[in-house]
């Protein structure tokens, strides 16, 4: 059989509970031409899997969407084989199909892994679409210069790691915005940020504007609330801002526009100063920037020049926690779940 998590019927609550979600199973799926069945290894837990749900993305009854690293059983597929490795989107469940007629995400493309380049949980994570997302947000979007400062929320998370690292390639000077002080000790000592500020400390706004005495000119989002507004009125004039996420809006009741409201409370600052803003879809980068992506980011990761953290959790029984403490930022790294064996380790 295969055990999966769906969402429990009636209305989500603003943030995930015990009762959200429920355990089912059905009999494992037989691949049809040209298809293969898979073993999921890795499901990756993102804060944007919960803007699925709540805006009722996902099909009822259904795996909760969650993008996998799996390893093939069976296929019916052109150049899998039995044993291969892969990306693919399984969903919070112990099998799932690939390749013709199954539905995914557009720009989610499949795709064959080979555990030379980097370690196979990688491909959710620094070299994935996690990796792009912050390739593609700093280095596509904001431009970093040398000499520069940027400010990184969420900077311990797994997009917020990997995008402050890349501005210090650039030569700018990073300042990581954090939870915990073991999490900002982290981003110091560990990732080569210039400055980490808790954002749980009662004096944040000025703790923050001493840590950014020249200004900031590059503010990569994934928070927005009380976080955005502590770095607003730092912004230079001509600073770049790159909305990725804005994870403590994701609670909102349906109907409200957080990036409208942001929008609003910056209007003045962002009019007066020039502040450029963009709005980062991933999906608009797939195509055309992944193969430089991954070979760019390959490198820089052997070379130890970026570094990753990731937080593992064991079963598919603790999926719906680990979800719901990654969203209350409980997690230290990139939040994964670990539901079979992998055969690399």
């Amino acid at each position: 059989m295969n055990r999966y998590w769906t969402l429990a019927e009636g209305p989500l609550p603003p943030w995930p509970q015990p009762d959200t979600f429920e355990l089912r199973e059905e009999p494992i799926p037989t691949p049809a031409d040209g298809q293969a069945l898979t073993r999921t290894i890795y499901v990756s837990l993102d804060p944007y899997q919960w803007g699925y749900k709540k805006r009722g993305v996902e099909p009822a009854g259904g795996p909760c969407h969650a993008r996998t690293v799996s390893q093939v059983v069976e296929s019916r597929m052109a150049g899998l084989a039995p044993g291969d490795l892969v990306f693919n989107t399984n969903g919070w469940a112990e099998y799932g199909l690939m390749g013709e007629g199954v539905a995914r995400p557009a720009y989610m493309i499949p795709r064959k892994l080979d555990p030379a380049v980097g370690r196979i949980s990688q491909a959710v994570g620094v070299l994935g679409m996690l990796g792009l997302t912050a390739y593609a947000g700093m280095i596509l979007m904001a431009e970093p210069k040398a000499g520069e400062t940027v400010v990184v929320s969420a900077a311990s998370g797994g997009v917020g790691q990997i995008a402050g690292q890349l501005a210090r390639l650039r030569g700018a000077r990073v300042v990581g915005i954090a939870g915990r002080e073991d999490k900002c000790r982290f981003v110091v000592d560990d990732l080569g940020f210039d400055a980490c500020v808790s954002h749980l400390s009662p004096t944040f706004p000025q703790d923050l504007a001493a840590a950014c005495p020249a200004g900031v000119d590059v503010y990569f989002e994934n928070v927005g609330g009380a976080v955005f507004d502590a770095v607003l009125p730092l912004f230079n004039t001509g600073a770049r801002m790159t909305i990725c996420g804005l994870i403590a809006h994701y609670g909102d009741a349906d109907g409200g526009d957080a990036r409208a409201d942001l929008m609003r409370r910056g209007e003045a600052i962002f009019r007066a100063r020039g502040v450029k803003v963009g709005d980062l879809f991933v999906g608009e980068y797939v195509a055309e920037h992944q193969d430089a992506f991954l070979r760019d980011m390959a490198g820089w990761v052997a070379a130890g020049e970026v570094r990753y953290l990731e937080d593992i959790r064991e079963g598919l029984e603790t999926v719906p926690l680990a979800f719901a403490e990654m969203l209350r930022g409980g997690n230290f790294g990139k939040m994964l779940v670990r539901i079979s064996a992998d055969p690399t380790l």
